[in-house]
């Protein structure tokens, strides 16, 4: 075995693993070892190697010199036979990106904990888990989509194996007293594996995570890419995310979003939940295997530029809603509801007038995984403008093909690619492979879709398939859109500050101060904590500001650190920005129920 290492929860209270990496014949000159800086799936720089503590060498039982060369690297002296590194992580991260443990369960990525050898990354690799000390641990057990070499039937502790060091970091690991329940999908094992203090109905979580997996599954065409997938949730308070690997996701979401004993109703809390999974799930085609050439391989010393990120994250933002609608798990008016949604927040940002999708894929590094207080102002998501640009691009193709191709027929080419060649796309090369599957000229729409910070033509699109849409003024500060019977387009916008707040001991903290609204125009910023509004407490700005008009000028008392700010601000009517769509009667279209 090239590579062969060892992982134990040493220290649950004090959140440490204990990792061994033994090498049989390290380099002549020295050996080099690396820890990854970022984790595939999430594109910003996370410097996992701050976590490493009490890194030591030895070789034949005596210690070996080990010099840290930079961050994330280090080099031992050259020794003649076996070498092994001994070292410990801090894993304090509740997220889907790092490692985390503690008394009541332990997760990891391999990116947080395994270092590289340089010379041995394309080299099979062993790794033993081995089960936490003490009584209070005997119940706990693993769950991965690692290959298990020779592990203990009940618990999971024993010996995995992957074929390269590439293979070993996109297998997470769950530990803990978790419940798993296992199911299959297109006659693929799958397990939901769920950890945390919940009470839930699993066996309807399971049931409806199948139709998912199915529906997703046959849309690119069996067999599976996997001959078994490994979901990952573990449930707490105000946490969400998910973040894909090649047969396996790690989630993160709400206790209270896991559907209720004897609920037959998909709440709105449990819908987001399954639109994750559907992300997540979708993954394993849309950017575990077919990715960006400028991720074949990756480079995980730096980062990878690429402009296509609204291709891998925002068509899979399409489809993670639409696959509940032809899963049959939500109606066609509900699924609608969610398009009006994400309208209605691209709809919002000032950033979409001033920043393009490419630019937005190209950025993510430094700017949307690194939002600031202005950043509804100056950038655009590729994840929510993407889906709408999916969308966009799929009635386009429906509309000039008469119905007889879609977005699933380019999808479909796309993997039907992949599997041919396993080659990474070129920049140009998404838009290329459209058009050759469509037969039409589809360079004016990617050219303003991708290239320019134009208005979508949704409209004018949906209206081909029997759907009107029309932007009015939200009607409270929780108004999101939807759908609706009639579409009231004379409506009157209320009085505004044009500002997105979150409580404070001292009354709301300005979290954004849009472009164009009363606040920004009055002098307030981002981060000032607002604690009055014409000489009263802030406390629900939406009620407060129900009293006044369009044209009204409200006095607005205000900390900007320690100083206190007192401005005028000429209340602006709510802006025409919240998504309402109505489906026209008898209007006979396939989409969005058929593809």
């Amino acid at each position: 075995m090239s590579l062969a290492y060892t992982i134990r929860a040493a220290s649950c209270e004090a959140h440490r693993f204990e990792v061994t990496l033994t090498l049989a014949r390290p380099a002549k000159q020295g050996q080099i070892f690396r820890l990854p800086t970022w984790i595939p799936g999430s594109y910003m720089i996370r410097e996992f190697a701050r976590h490493i503590v009490a890194l030591r060498a030895e070789a034949g039982g005596k210690p070996v010199a080990i010099t840290q060369l930079d961050k994330a690297t280090w080099q031992a002296e050259p020794v003649k036979g076996e070498l092994t590194l001994h070292y410990e992580v801090y894993a304090f991260d509740l997220s889907v990106r790092g490692a985390y443990l503690d008394t009541s369960r332990g997760f990891f990525n391999g990116t947080s904990v395994f270092l590289s050898a340089d010379g041995y990354e394309s080299g099979p690799c062993e790794v033993e888990i081995l089960a936490p000390k003490g009584k209070a641990y005997e119940e706990w057990k693993v769950a991965t989509a690692l290959t298990a070499v020779d592990v203990k039937k009940k618990s999971g502790f024993g010996r995995y194996r992957a074929a390269n060091y590439d293979e070993l970091i996109d297998h997470p690991v769950e530990l803990g007293e978790f419940e798993r329940v296992s199911f299959k999908a297109c006659g693929v094992p799958h397990e939901f594996v769920v950890s945390g203090r919940y009470k839930a109905n699993l066996k309807r979580l399971v049931a409806d995570t199948k139709k998912i997996c199915e529906w997703q599954i046959k849309l690119f065409g069996e067999p599976a890419p996997f001959d078994h997938y490994v979901f990952m949730l573990f449930v707490g308070d105000n946490i969400y995310g998910g973040l894909e690997h090649r047969a396996s996701t790690a989630l993160v979401a709400n206790r209270d979003d896991l559907p209720a004993s004897g609920a037959t109703e998909i709440s709105d809390g449990y819908l987001q939940l399954l639109g994750l999974i559907s992300h997540e799930y979708f993954h394993s085609w849309n950017v575990k295997r077919m990715k960006p050439a400028a991720f074949t391989p990756y480079d995980l010393t730096r980062e990878n530029h690429t402009t296509l990120l609204w291709a891998f994250e925002g068509i899979t933002s399409y489809y993670d809603d639409l696959a509940l609608l032809r899963a049959g798990l939500i109606d066609e008016n509900r699924y609608l509801g969610l398009v009006a949604k994400v309208i209605t927040g691209v709809e919002r940002g000032a950033g979409r007038l001033k920043q393009t999708l490419v630019d937005s894929s190209l950025t993510a590094w430094t700017k949307y995984y690194r939002q600031d207080e202005n950043s509804p102002n100056a950038i655009v998501s590729y994840y929510t403008k993407g889906s709408l640009v999916a969308l966009a691009l799929d009635l386009l193709i429906r509309r000039d093909t008469q119905g007889r191709q879609s977005l699933d027929d380019v999808m479909r080419a796309l993997w039907a690619k992949w599997l041919a060649d396993g080659k990474g796309l070129a920049e140009d090369e998404w838009e290329q492979v459209a058009a050759e599957v469509t037969g039409l000229d589809l360079k004016p729409f990617f050219d303003l879709a991708l290239r320019s910070t134009a208005e979508l033509p949704l409209a004018e699109l949906l209206a081909t398939q029997g759907i009107d849409l029309a932007l009015t003024p939200a009607e409270s500060a929780s108004d999101r859109g939807g759908v609706v019977e009639s579409i009231d387009t004379k409506a009157r916008g209320r009085a505004t500050l044009g500002v997105k707040t979150a409580a404070d001991p001292l009354g709301l903290k300005l979290v954004n101060v849009f472009d164009g609204g009363a606040a920004q125009a009055a002098g307030l910023s981002g981060g000032d904590v607002l604690i009055a509004v014409d000489g009263l407490k802030a406390a629900d700005l939406d009620r407060q500001l129900a009293r006044f008009e369009p044209g009204d000028t409200v006095r607005l008392y205000a900390f900007r650190r320690d100083e206190l700010q007192v401005v005028d601000a000429k209340l602006l009517p709510t802006p025409a920005d919240t998504c309402r769509l109505r489906r026209i009667p008898d209007a006979g279209a396939a989409w969005p129920s058929h593809g």
